[in-house]
């Protein structure tokens, strides 16, 4: 089991029709899972991957 590390939280919006009605929605994060080398499971956000591989030449 993948364990969550992200303190993100996913957006909230509203949707707007044409006669301006808002209702709101949630839009989720993009989680991917992730192993580290000793084959631990993790769970982060697409975005942070990208920083983390840009930042410390992590492969996923």
């Amino acid at each position: 089991m993948a364990v969550n590390v992200s303190n993100r939280k996913p957006n909230k919006k509203n949707l707007r029709s044409h006669a301006l009605n808002a209702t709101k929605k949630k839009q989720g994060l993009n989680l991917v899972v992730v192993r580290d080398v000793n084959g631990k499971k993790y769970r982060i956000s697409a975005k942070e991957l990208r920083t983390l591989k840009k930042d410390q030449n992590v492969e996923a």
